[in-house]
């Protein structure tokens, strides 16, 4: 019996059930167990703000024994606030819809051509840490651009990946990261710019930073679906869910 059948005949926990409620437009896709207690959601396109309701419903819901979840979608165009964001790096909204998070970070936009991957993890029953759960995501991110070939690279002090060298646009970033954590569990996650309209990215100062450049994987000369990003990316973070902490690395060369 594969995955998918499996997903198909499991009764939704209770904390699932809350999220689901708040997503009803969701696809009837089963959920797929990529790993003993995670599981992976394709939710196709969603609203921001509903969204965000059923990551804090699911994680207001859960249990000791609820699975950790991943959650693969995109958004219609919006910018998000996180904590730390000040509102002069809203340069021009256009009328795209504007929310302020609970999330950690500045601004970002999403919009559709770009996979969002919202990570329901309890990571005080995994013994993680907070930096080592960040540095996890920055890793699976890492591996899925590398499995499409194209390099991604950390940047001290600024979560995300970046374009590496010998690129001519290295430094552009191509992935944002950002998290909520709540009672040990983490909810929000990380955006992967596959296909998208960048042109939004010029009425912010992406995650801060004036005149920061952004790119997607189309214009690396990459065509795929975000669908199917998403689910590597799922995939690649299943298997470093596996790994002892030490053996995750902290740095890209």
């Amino acid at each position: 019996m594969d995955s998918s059948d499996r997903g198909a005949s499991r009764v939704p926990s209770r904390a699932a059930t809350a999220a689901l409620q708040a997503l009803r437009g969701a696809p009837p896709r089963p959920e797929q167990e990529l790993a003993p207690g995670l599981l992976v959601r394709r939710l196709g396109r969603q609203p921001y703000v509903p969204t965000w309701d059923a990551m804090r419903a699911f994680t207001a819901a859960r249990d000791a024994t609820t699975e950790d979840e991943i959650w693969l979608l995109e958004h219609p165009p919006v910018y998000t606030l996180g904590q730390a964001a000040r509102s002069e790096h809203l340069l021009d909204t256009a009328g795209i819809q504007v929310v302020q998070t609970d999330r950690g970070g500045q601004v970002t936009y999403h919009g559709p051509g770009q996979i969002v991957a919202y990570v329901l993890f309890d990571i005080r029953r995994r013994r993680w840490m907070v930096r080592e759960t960040v540095t996890r995501l920055e890793e699976a991110v890492i591996r899925t651009l590398a499995r499409l070939g194209v390099v991604g690279v950390r940047r001290p002090g600024a979560p995300g990946i970046y374009l590496g060298a010998p690129h001519p646009r290295a430094g552009a970033k191509i992935s944002a990261l950002g998290l909520k954590v709540r009672n040990g569990c983490t909810y929000h996650g990380v955006a992967i710019n596959v296909d998208m309209d960048l042109a939004a990215f010029a009425g912010i100062n992406p995650c801060g930073y004036p005149g920061l450049d952004t790119i997607d994987l189309a214009r690396l000369g990459v065509h795929t679906l975000v669908d199917t990003v998403g689910m590597c990316f799922a995939t690649e973070l299943a298997m470093l869910a596996e790994v002892p902490a030490a053996s995750v690395p902290a740095t890209t060369p």
